[in-house]
């Protein structure tokens, strides 16, 4: 699971105090992403756009700019940050509640297609538009109403992510006033966590109703490819996915983020303290769900490695069973890793069987590349951010 630059990279970071940090393997992302896009190269297959929101440090972008055919972004901030790191990458604009300023950014730093969420958001673009005097190409975002492919999803996206079929009608005259915006085709982003199979019935739903509603050139399905954090090593089957979909007559474009990016990045941590309390095992970490917020999220246990360091005196290690003599405590029994906060929330993983864990142990958290810090409540009582850090044998 873990690769031997990350490994090695914590045991370095351990013993200068470098702790908590997340770490990036680079070349792992590209190796990945390349087999993505491989996987995708099929005749009608889908055009590869990634969804900024999963994780926007210059790194990723850069590593993953030569797989990948755009990306997506999802306000103001997202889009001025990624076209200052990538002045010439496409460019598509989504998101619930843009407001006039982000629309006129989007006019003027060229956004290749914005994905409009209401009659209202369509109109107030196209005033802007003819302000400024822009064309602007546009995705009208439809919310189906259906249950297909949605069982046991991680997520259903509601009411206020675009428009039922009603308001999509509401589009029409608003595009026919306004010639300097052209209607280019639908967008639908109706679930994540979904497997191969469900993906593609979703997908085939989607692409149906884009062509009851109109001439489309393009429809864009958005991401929610899912990501096992209970089986890291089970992937999303981008290629079943891409001869499922094929679509000779209509370009797909797919955004996923976090099952692109999620597989690059650790939290890499070390024990402070393991003791028992009511009968169970915990182990307290340097750093929390400040840092990482996800298991707490999603409500799962995060995968990780226990990287064993003899203790904080560089022995054998502490004494199993909870000893609190020589090195510090340590327990081979089921334990529940938990950090630093003031919440009984602040928990990575319960109760898992990992082996013996000793105070001084280097803990490395999996699967950290995608909604981890980013969406994590970092002020909270004030600990210091942790460390970041990019590894690639390209420099």
């Amino acid at each position: 699971m873990i690769t031997d630059a990350v490994r090695e990279r914590a045991r370095a970071l351990a013993e200068d105090e470098g702790l908590p940090a997340f770490v990036y393997d680079l070349d792992a992302l590209r190796s990945h992403a390349a087999a993505v896009r491989s996987a995708l190269d099929v005749p009608g297959g889908p055009e590869l756009f990634y969804a900024a929101k999963a994780n926007a440090d210059e790194p990723i972008l850069h590593a993953l700019e030569p797989y990948v055919a755009g990306f997506e972004v999802a306000s103001g901030g997202e889009l001025e940050h990624v076209r200052r790191v990538l002045p010439d990458a496409r460019l598509a604009f989504g998101g619930p509640g843009k407001t006039d300023q982000e629309l006129a950014t989007a006019l003027r730093l060229n956004v290749e297609r914005i994905h409009v969420e209401s009659p209202y958001e369509l109109a107030r673009l196209a005033q802007l538009a003819q302000e400024i005097g822009r064309e602007v190409d546009v995705l009208l975002r439809v919310n189906l109403k259906s249950d297909s492919g949605r069982k046991g999803v991680a997520l259903s996206m509601s009411g206020p992510f675009g428009m039922d079929p009603e308001a999509m009608e509401a589009c029409r005259p608003i595009l026919e006033r306004a010639p300097w915006m052209r209607f280019r085709g639908v967008h639908a982003h109706l679930a994540s966590g979904l497997d191969a199979p469900d993906m593609v019935r979703q997908s085939a739903e989607i692409v149906d109703w884009a062509r009851s509603y109109g001439d489309v050139e393009e429809v864009n399905v958005g991401g929610g490819m899912a990501v096992d954090y209970a089986d890291p090593g089970r992937i999303f089957d981008w290629a079943a996915y891409a001869k499922g979909v094929a679509t000779p007559d209509v370009r797909l474009r797919i955004e996923p983020g976090r099952a692109l990016s999620v597989y690059c990045g650790w939290y890499v941590t070390e024990v402070l303290d393991v003791k028992r309390a009511h009968g169970d095992w915990y182990a307290v970490l340097h750093g929390g769900t400040m840092h990482l917020r996800t298991p707490v999220t999603k409500q799962h246990d995060q995968p990780f490695t226990v990287i064993p360091t003899g203790g904080p005196t560089g022995d054998s290690g502490g004494h199993p069973g909870g000893d609190s003599g020589g090195d510090g405590p340590a327990t081979a029994e089921p334990v529940t890793l938990v950090g630093q906060l003031c919440t009984p929330k602040d928990v990575f993983a319960r109760e898992i069987s990992a082996g013996r864990i000793a105070v001084g142990d280097v803990v490395a958290f999996a699967m950290a590349g995608a909604y981890g810090w980013n969406i994590s409540h970092h002020d909270f009582l004030m600990h210091p951010k942790p460390g970041f850090h990019y590894l690639s044998e390209r420099g």
